[in-house]
């Protein structure tokens, strides 16, 4: 020690002090002992720190002072026994000889860096001194690992020290590779990667990083090309297993472990059967050119004889290659589990190592080429980004960079893509999702390989799988026959459940721009598919293979309509559900991302024109009745004999076993037509229809008189799935046509809308459903139907009248109009009539007051101006001149005319709409459909308010007759909407029924009350219990029939003139509707009634309750009912 020289710069001096003052100490302590055992500790500790403190203010260690501090290090080796010195001094010296490695390695001498090595190396495996040493600790392993990964690590230019040649890097590496790869170290080197094999098992996660880090440096830098086949069956079989998770308790392992361990396998397979080195030693031939062909047949049918070899090392040979590349594909195989890791670090390391053994050994391991695109292929498919960014690249670079490797590989890809399609309708019968979505996936990435858009970037255009899937797809493919093999497999069914953000009758009213509901086109299910991701990736197959094919998929996508044009079989229904994925890959869009995600890029007129022509032809099966009697599939006529087309069984269970002598086995009954089967039919031929859409564009203008009645006609279905779907149908064409919602599109084509419907009225061609679509099409459009609304209420009557015979049709009709009305009655105010005030009200005294005004005034003299509105009455004395009146024409010229006061209003476009629906529709009062007679009452309730007084009265009057008739129907709705409109009638044209209500209507309520008492006692529904009154349900007809009669009661006590018999009748009547175990409905009409009552005869009122609850006696005993129970609602009354 006190042979060195200290350094003469301040700086370093002060670091020289610092160092001198812990390694001084240390040498004194060197002879370990009980008692200096933590002292050295402490002082290793302190050595430590200060190197580190040392390298982070950029203090360069000299080769000088880096021996000065080695020097107590190698001293505490030396002069102890190796087992003597504990785990934790072993781990401290070991973190300060890896610090002082990391300088120390650009200039130690070769001895130093094999001796680090070895001690290194020992210490890891156990081995100190001769024979089995003793076991440490894996930190103290680890430690020791890290000291051995400082002095073997690749290092950059960067790290040189200072003013050192350039070539300082390359020449420190080759003298240590040189020494590496002597005999004397390869015993030492191959004890290491023994020995790094086992520590990288350890569930010690750090010395199972550091482990991995050295093995793969060792074998990437260190070792001999001639001494690598040595380890590759250890290295493969352990890193398989690391990878795999087989070391492990766990059954799994973190990414990091699995990227580590791929990386240390992958230098050993490349330089053992790397194409270069295996070339270079005569094993295989590399035939690119014709010279090398002609080289290959003059090559001599034996080669030389193999040089003599050392004992650690293996000659490569044809037998070994054969052998070796069979054990390789074997152990790569098992690593298939690694494509769904679910960390992206292992999945990107796998995609790495696949690249990396595809370049390199594609004349080598010809068996695992495919295998290694495979995972490359799933790996582009990946939901990580980076991932498949990453594997997708790698793809690129080895099918796009002109290589000798670029064809094998091209080929393999082609192998690939006909195995996968051969094997896929077996995977879909055998139910194996796994194997369908890896499959269907594999063909996704070729086709996204094949598309020249996604190889912009390099300018990659895979003409050979391109052609390869334009022949697949086109006249020449074959479609024939495979294509009925696909459809034979994928059966559809409807799903129990239909999902939607609404309920279909809120979907079917036109929402407003605060609140827009997106109606999604709802899912299908495939029997022989249980999960929806494999539904997804089996789409995506097919969208990947129309978008590579373009245009030249056009013949497939016909073949497909055309086998599922004629028939509702399971085979037609999969052949729509194949064109409508494929023509999506053709016009580069899916339904799902919606119609405002489509890019309004240009197509080709061959596919708008095929666009154009799928449309009509597909609209016109709405138009014809399907043949059921014929249901069978595809013609089979070579089935029997072509084995490429025979049926995959695959049965659960347990097979019978017959106890009959019978040989020939029985022939399976023909399954039964399966009735949703035209119901996918029309929803996949609706999704045809948007595609359609959303390939024209605004171009699709011109296609909509074809199209939207069948789209209106699935909306009306009373099927969920069928109904949801036109719904999303609609609403994408709106959105691709640019339309701000579907009722701007069917506003914008009403005529179109209208016409397809009058056709289908006719007597040529009557369709029952036409009606349904009227009065859906009314509700879509909304509010913009009015100035639309004369051509659908002249087609309805012109309808009426030629089926009024037809109960289905005149129900739908005026259906129709009731939507019409409807949507009037929303936007037209009501009109003010001047019944509209409280005649309880108006003729109530409340105060004297205006009485004793007059009476103080009356002798007053009037005053000069009268400004009093006399209304319609002469201004001036009879006897007026002539000569006055034309002064007053004069005075009065150039001023506007006054209106008269008798004129009537100009009614509004609205308003004589509904008065022409009115005059027109009160023939139907008398018609023989109970049905139709209650919608015709409900039409003239919501005509009611919309119309002035001139306007309704009239057909009112006329049909008065009538509608008293309808309050003694035979049907409970019927009557209850004939209280209806006699309660609309009452509420806004009281004058109007001032005495039809008491003299007409009250004696017909008043027997309907003593009916329905008398029914609710045989009705199952009805409330039990002593004088239970009404039903349990809310949704009887005897229950909405007493809502109805009291509140147009109510309406008529508060609108109508009302004599003191009528209104004590009415109070004793409705009594029994104040009993609490009625239905609360009831009761709160009853309290409006009574409260109501109250208003024009309080004392009445307060009589009858009073004496029924028992409180009043003498002579209004008899009003006292026992069995009911009014108390509550009596108070409420009185109170109020």
């Amino acid at each position: 020690m006190g042979t060195v020289t200290p350094p003469n710069d301040a700086l370093s001096q002060q670091w020289f002090s610092n160092f001198k003052s812990i390694c001084i100490p240390l040498l004194e302590g060197s002879q370990l002992s009980a008692a200096t055992i933590t002292v050295v500790v402490r002082l290793l500790s302190g050595l430590e720190v200060t190197l580190l403190d040392a390298r982070k203010t950029g203090f360069t260690l000299s080769p000088s002072l880096v021996s000065y501090i080695f020097f107590p290090l190698s001293t505490i080796l030396r002069r102890n026994e190796s087992s003597a010195i504990p785990d934790r001094v072993l781990e401290k010296i070991f973190g300060v000889l890896a610090i002082l490695c990391e300088t120390w390695w650009w200039s130690c001498d070769i001895q130093i860096w094999d001796q680090i090595f070895k001690l290194c190396s020992s210490i890891i495996g156990d081995i100190e001194g001769k024979g089995k040493g003793k076991v440490r600790d894996d930190e103290t392993k680890e430690a020791a690992a890290r000291c051995l990964w400082a002095i073997i690590r690749e290092r950059r230019a960067e790290e040189a020290p200072r003013d050192s040649p350039e070539e300082l890097l390359h020449t420190r590496v080759s003298q240590l590779r040189t020494h590496s790869q002597s005999r004397q170290f390869m015993p030492i080197l191959g004890q290491t990667v023994n020995t790094l094999l086992l520590t990288a098992k350890s569930p010690h996660l750090p010395l199972q990083r550091i482990s991995l880090k050295i093995l793969r440096a060792l074998i990437d830098v260190y070792a001999s090309e001639q001494f690598v086949p040595s380890i590759l069956p250890g290295v493969v079989s352990t890193m398989t297993r690391i990878a795999l998770g087989m070391s492990s308790r766990k059954g799994w392992v973190n990414g990091d472990i699995v990227a580590l361990s791929l990386e240390a396998m992958e230098p050993v397979i490349v330089k053992s059967l790397g194409d270069d080195v295996c070339i270079r030693e005569g094993v295989v031939r590399s035939v690119v050119d014709l010279e090398d062909f002609i080289n290959l047949a003059d090559a001599p049918a034996v080669g030389p004889k193999p040089p003599e070899s050392h004992p650690y090392l293996t000659t490569r040979t044809s037998s070994w290659l054969r052998a070796s590349a069979s054990q390789l594909h074997i152990a790569l195989n098992s690593l298939m589990t690694l494509v769904s890791h679910p960390t992206p670090l292992a999945l990107v390391a796998l995609s790495s190592f696949s690249k990396i053994i595809l370049a390199t050994t594609y004349i080598t391991l010809p068996q695992s080429r495919p295998l290694l695109l495979s995972w490359l292929l799933s790996l582009s498919n990946s939901s990580f980004p980076e991932v498949s960014r990453i594997a997708h690249q790698a793809l690129s670079g080895l099918l796009a960079a002109p290589s000798d490797a670029r064809l094998p590989l091209l080929q393999a890809l082609l192998d690939i893509s006909k195995e996968n399609l051969s094997s896929l309708p077996r995977s879909i019968v055998s139910q194996n999702n796994t194997k369908v979505e890896h499959i269907a996936g594999q063909i996704e990435a070729i086709c996204r390989l094949a598309t020249p858009s996604s190889m912009s970037s390099t300018g990659l255009g895979l003409t050979s799988i391109s052609s390869g899937i334009d022949t697949l797809l086109g006249p020449t493919g074959g479609i024939e026959k495979w294509g009925f093999t696909l459809l034979s497999v994928l059966e559809f069914t409807s799903p129990q459940v239909t999902v939607s953000q609404g309920s279909v009758a809120q979907l079917l009213l036109e929402d407003t721009a605060d609140n827009p509901v997106t109606v999604n086109f709802p899912e299908t299910t495939l029997k022989n598919v249980l999960a929806r991701s494999t539904h997804v990736a089996l789409a995506r197959m097919l969208r990947g293979l129309g978008r590579t094919s373009g245009e030249n998929c056009i013949y497939a996508v016909e073949w497909f309509v055309t086998t599922g044009r004629y028939s509702r079989s399971n085979n037609a229904v999969a052949a729509l559900w194949c064109a409508a994925r494929l023509l999506e890959g053709i016009g580069g869009f899916s339904l799902e991302e919606g119609g405002m995600a489509i890019s309004s890029g240009p197509h080709s007129r061959k596919l708008e024109r095929f666009a154009r022509s799928l449309s009509r032809d597909l609209a016109e099966l709405w138009d014809e009745e399907p043949d059921f009697s014929s249901q069978s599939d595809a013609p089979r006529t070579d089935r029997h004999t072509d084995d490429s087309l025979l049926n995959t069984e695959f049965t659960k269970g347990f097979k019978t076993i017959r106890a009959t002598l019978q040989v020939a086995e029985p022939r399976a009954a023909v399954p039964a037509f399966s009735d949703d089967q035209p119901i996918l039919h029309k929803t996949f031929c609706l999704q045809l229809l948007s595609i359609s859409a959303g390939i024209l564009q605004a171009r699709y203008a011109s296609i909509l008189i074809h199209v939207l009645y069948p789209v209106l006609h699935s909306i009306v279905s009373p099927t969920p799935h069928l109904s949801l779907t036109g719904l999303a149908t609609l609403q994408f064409i709106s959105a691709v046509m640019s339309y701000a919602s579907p009722a701007s599109l069917l506003l914008s084509n009403f005529d179109y809308a209208l016409d397809s419907i009058s056709r289908r009225l006719s007597h040529r061609w009557l369709d029952v459903d036409a009606t349904k679509v009227m009065a859906v099409l009314v509700r879509l459009v909304g509010a913009d139907v009015v100035q639309k609304a004369g051509d659908v209420v002249e087609e309805c009557f012109d309808r009426l009248d030629e089926y009024h015979g037809y109960d289905i049709i005149v129900q739908g009709l005026v259906e129709v109009l009731g939507e019409v009305v409807k949507v009037i009655e929303t936007e037209e105010p009501p009109t003010k009539n001047k019944s509209g005030d409280s005649v309880q009200s108006s003729m109530i005294t409340r105060s004297l007051e205006p009485l004793l005004e007059w009476l103080t005034h009356r002798g007053d003299p009037p005053s000069e101006e009268d400004s009093t509105d006399y209304g319609p009455a002469p201004q001036r004395a009879w006897g007026t001149t002539k000569p006055e009146e034309e002064s007053d024409e004069t005075r009065k010229d150039g001023a506007t005319a006054q209106p008269k006061f008798d004129a009537e209003p100009v009614p509004t476009p609205a308003q004589a709409l509904t008065t022409q629906m009115v005059s027109r529709s009160i023939y139907f009062l008398t018609h023989a459909s109970p049905v139709i007679r209650a919608r015709i009452l409900t039409l003239l309730s919501s005509a009611t308010p919309v119309l002035p007084e001139s306007a309704l009265l009239p057909p009112i009057h006329q049909a008065w007759p009538f509608i008293l008739n309808r309050l003694s129907d035979a049907e409970p709705f019927v009557v209850s909407a004939a209280a209806g409109l006699v309660e609309s009638l009452v509420t806004h044209v009281g004058s109007f029924m001032g005495r039809r209500v008491w003299d007409d209507v009250w004696p017909r309520f008043d027997n309907i009350l003593k009916k329905q008492d008398a029914s609710d006692t045989q009705n199952a529904l009805a409330r039990r219990g002593h004088g239970a009154v009404g039903t349990e349900s809310a949704y009887t007809h005897s229950h909405r029939l007493y809502c109805s009669i009291l509140r147009t009661m109510t309406a008529a006590v508060a609108r109508v003139h009302m004599e003191d018999t009528y209104g004590w009748q009415v109070i004793v009547a409705f009594r029994r509707f104040l009993h609490k175990q009625a239905h609360e409905e009831l009761q709160t009409c009853a309290r409006e009634l009574y409260v109501t009552l109250a208003r024009g005869n309080e004392d009445a009122v307060w009589l009858a309750l009073l004496a029924t609850c028992g409180r009043l006696t003498e002579e209004v005993t008899f009003l006292r009912e026992y069995k009911w129970d009014i108390q509550d609602n009596v108070s409420l009354i009185l109170n109020e």
